[in-house]
Formats: structure tokens, sequence, C-alpha cells
């Protein structure tokens, strides 16, 4: 594997958790640190729910240590969302399919292939880490069983587009385009961020269904604000929500 300027990688044949197993290295490493593992035997999505991932499939973290105020680095999922759209499409060379559901999934063919997970360990005024948890099915989708009802149907890369990559091949791609989009992060602030996400953003200007543990709204997509929330245009107004599963 090769490794843009700056950042470093690790490869494990088996770990319970990238994320965990980031957590447990963020006193030891010092640089941002890409965690691969072959296989999890405890892999989890976003509110903790359990993920399944086949070997085959694409599992690592990138941890870091960002210097930015908490919902600042928390727009980091828009930077890795972007990060691993330009990777499948290195991967595949199509940009056909491929669009981006907030908060936090990559769709292709309106299935989901990729999801972002995002963690980190606080301290007064910051972080004092950063997990970015990437699954990629490159190989086999997750049962439909096991998705949420009403949630995207899995996907997997091989089946959708013919395309075989191992991960630590597509470790390269990703690595490649996140330290790409996270200097332009830096540099540049969340604006230019929102506006390539926005024009990858998957049902833009339509209807959907945002729900959280106490409420579900409903209405047109009407974007990203500048601090990343959901905005949806109602019927009693528009909507600006932080947190959300988004339904089509």
């Amino acid at each position: 594997m090769t490794m843009p300027a700056g950042y470093a990688a690790r490869v494990l044949d088996e770990v319970d958790s990238t994320n965990a197993e980031a957590a447990r290295l963020s006193a030891e490493l010092t640089m941002p640190t890409w965690i691969l593992a072959r296989r999890q035997t405890a892999a989890r999505g976003r509110r903790g729910r359990p993920w399944r991932n086949p070997e085959g499939n694409f599992s690592a973290t990138l941890l870091m240590w960002p210097s930015e105020t908490p919902d600042v680095v928390a727009q980091r999922s828009f930077v890795a969302a972007l990060a691993l759209h330009e990777a499948l499409v290195e991967a595949t060379g199509r940009t056909a399919g491929l669009s981006l559901k907030w908060p936090n999934d990559v769709l292709l063919n309106g299935g989901k292939v990729a999801g972002i997970l995002l963690e980190s360990l606080g301290q007064r005024n910051g972080v004092q880490h950063l997990a970015i948890g990437v699954g990629v099915n490159l190989l086999h989708p997750p049962p439909v069983s096991e998705v949420e009802p009403d949630a995207v149907p899995p996907v997997a890369l091989m089946s959708a587009t013919g395309v075989a990559i191992d991960p630590e091949a597509f470790l390269d791609l990703l690595a490649q385009a996140y330290a790409k989009v996270e200097a332009l992060f830096v540099a540049e602030g969340f604006a230019p961020i929102r506006q390539a996400w926005l024009l990858r953003a998957a049902k833009l200007g339509e209807v959907i269904t945002a729900r959280t543990g106490r409420s579900t709204a409903t209405g047109k997509f009407d974007g990203v604000d500048m601090a990343g929330n959901l905005v949806l245009i109602t019927a009693d107004g528009r909507l600006a929500i932080p947190a959300a599963d988004v339904f089509f």
C-alpha cells in the first residue's frame, strides 16, 4: 500500500472493531493512521447497531487528532463521504449511479454500498481523538433481513458493477482521496465541501422522511446548511435537523 504524505497505515487480519482499535491506539500513534481489518468480529454501525461485514469487504478507520471545535470536527463526515465517492469513481471508472445520502452513506444504483461512522473522545473545547470508520460492500452485501425496515437495500460493488478490488487496493484509493479533500477542508473550511457534497446528493429537491428517536418529519430535501444540518421544507415551515435517519 502507498499512503499519502503525512499518513500511515496498519493492516490487521482480525479485530473486534477498527473504531475500537483506533481508540486503543489513540495514545500511542503520532500521525493520522488508517487501520484496516480483513475481518471484524464486533463491527458497529450508527446508534450502536450491529453491522455485518463479510470477509472480502472493506473495513477501516482513520484515526486522527483534529484541533477544531466538535461542531467543525463533525463536518468530516462530509469530507469522508466525498473521499469515498471519489475512491469508488476511481475503482469503477464511472460516476453514474453513485450518490451521497445524508448523513453518512454512499449509494450505488439506489442501494447502500458504503457507510461512515464518526466517533470521538471529548475533551474541553475539542476532541481528544477522532475515529472515522468506513465500511464498503466490495464483494458481498449484508442480508436484507438485517436491514432496518424501509431503509435503502444494501448492494455490493462487485455484483452492481462487475468490478473486483481487494481491501488493500481500495485503501490506496481512499487514503489518497481523503488526504486531498481533507487538505481542502483545512484550507478553505466547510463551504467548498458542502457545495461538492450537494452536487452528489441523493434525492435533492425530492420529498424524504427524517426520523429521530422522538419525531418524524417529511418534506422536500432542500440541502444541508453551513452547520451540516439536513434542511427540509415541510408543511410547518423550514426545518434544520442535526441528526436523524433518512428514508426515501
